[in-house]
């Protein structure tokens, strides 16, 4: 039976190893009442990609009962190996993402991945995005596979694609030209975190508008006097799209 509508919780910056554990045993509590169709991070799932960090973050995740899409941040490349980090950044990432499930599929939404990490850069420090020919031109292969679906496509990446507002310098190298080409490709909304602060803006370039919406951080690390929070994205069956933002009001010891 088709339901009304689809359930996203976009969440982003648990960074476990310094985890708000009051703030994670809340929204686990919300998903095990709610039920949504499914979980999407956003990225910088831990604090500095160790062994133990990765496995706290996949225990939790699977801990859920859900269906998840985990995407890397800046966070998840090894901080101490630079090896590992140069040569295969992703490998710890990638046990998680098998552990707890890499893309989702929901009934009135398609959800397009999209990598905004490199693992070094020309300017510090390496925690801005950089968006690749290549990432890019992967994440526009997949929205051009599912041009002809009537659904929503949402973007899920880390960084924000555009600077808070026009006219300041964007911290993404090359943001400008991805929105552009993903809203001109048929993008409805992109998902991302990293700033540690939610908000919800339509932006246009080139004639072509798109909705971004970033989720705060379930950590312990406040940015801008936020407290930690969390998104729920609803998506009815005529693809209008409901963002509620939940924050996390901790109570007095």
């Amino acid at each position: 039976m088709a339901s009304d509508a689809s359930v996203l919780f976009h969440v982003s910056d648990t960074h476990f190893g310094v985890e708000d554990r009051a703030a994670t045993a809340w929204f686990e509590v919300a998903v095990h009442l709610e039920r949504p169709d499914a979980v999407i991070c956003t990225g910088d799932l831990t604090q500095r990609a160790t062994h133990r960090q990765y496995a706290l973050a996949a225990k939790w995740f699977a801990s859920l009962g859900v269906p998840l899409m985990v995407q890397p941040g800046n966070h998840d490349m090894p901080y101490y190996n630079l090896w590992e980090r140069f040569r295969r950044p992703y490998a710890r990432f990638g046990s998680l993402e098998r552990a707890v499930g890499a893309e989702i599929v929901l009934e009135h939404a398609l959800i397009v991945p999209f990598d905004t990490n490199v693992p070094a850069q020309l300017r510090w420090p390496w925690s801005d995005g950089v968006v690749t020919r290549r990432n890019l031109d992967a994440a526009l292969a997949r929205l051009k596979a599912v041009h002809s679906d009537p659904r929503p496509k949402l973007v899920a990446c880390h960084h924000p694609l555009l600077a808070d507002e026009d006219g300041r310098r964007n911290p993404t190298i090359r943001g400008d030209t991805a929105f552009a080409e993903l809203a001109a490709a048929g993008a409805a909304m992109v998902l991302s975190g990293h700033v540690h602060f939610p908000f919800d803006q339509v932006r246009s370039r080139e004639n072509h508008a798109m909705r971004m919406v970033g989720a705060g951080t379930l950590s312990t690390r406040l940015r801008r006097g936020a407290p930690p929070s969390y998104n729920v994205v609803r998506i009815d069956a005529a693809g209008i799209i409901e963002v509620e933002q939940r924050d996390f009001i901790a109570r007095p010891a």
